[in-house]
């Protein structure tokens, strides 16, 4: 399958090799020799994947392995399909692309009151390409709970009429260590 798609690119650049020299006035062995440059170049360069600058962007292409076994396109916008299907068609794996971004969600927007600690946000971020809207909070105020610590090791309930295995037990549930409560 790879063959024909490169002989008709080679078919296609000779053919505009010819149309390119048929415009020269200097002769039939002048035009002769330009297309015959001109299909080598453009067959040499046509399976590359360019800047528009001449150069190769991409690695090439490994027969029978998809481009995203053989790079880590983590981070890339376009699906796999669409990078797997530049590779087949061009030869060569298209460089990775990296999201118009590298800010992290917290940086860009205010958390502020959301109970999902800034390293979920961010994971939730990278991981879609999309910043989560914010969560705020349904009016209950508290404190947001430390994963690794119990609620009444974090805040002091000196006074509060609600046993410990309660306050703990809110804290788990709704990942904020409940307000004080006053007898």
């Amino acid at each position: 399958m790879r063959t024909r798609k490169i002989s008709v690119l080679t078919m296609t650049a000779v053919a505009l090799g010819l149309a390119l020299t048929a415009c020269n006035s200097e002769g039939a062995d002048n035009a002769s020799s330009s297309a015959s440059g001109s299909s080598a170049s453009a067959a040499t360069s046509a399976p590359r994947s360019g800047t528009g600058d001449g150069k190769s962007s991409g690695t090439p292409a490994r027969t029978d392995t998809k481009c995203t076994d053989q790079l880590n396109y983590a981070g890339d916008p376009r699906s796999n399909a669409e990078i797997n299907s530049i590779g087949e068609d061009t030869g060569t794996c298209p460089p990775v692309q990296k999201s118009p971004t590298d800010t992290k969600c917290t940086d860009q927007l205010n958390y502020a009151g959301d109970s999902r600690s800034n390293a979920e946000i961010n994971s939730i971020g990278e991981d879609t390409g999309t910043c989560p809207v914010p969560q705020k909070s349904d009016g209950a105020s508290g404190t947001p709970k430390d994963p690794d610590t119990k609620c009444t090791d974090q805040v002091d309930y000196a006074g509060d009429p609600r046993s410990n295995a309660e306050i703990n037990s809110i804290g788990e549930d709704t990942g904020t260590c409940p307000p004080v409560q006053q007898k």
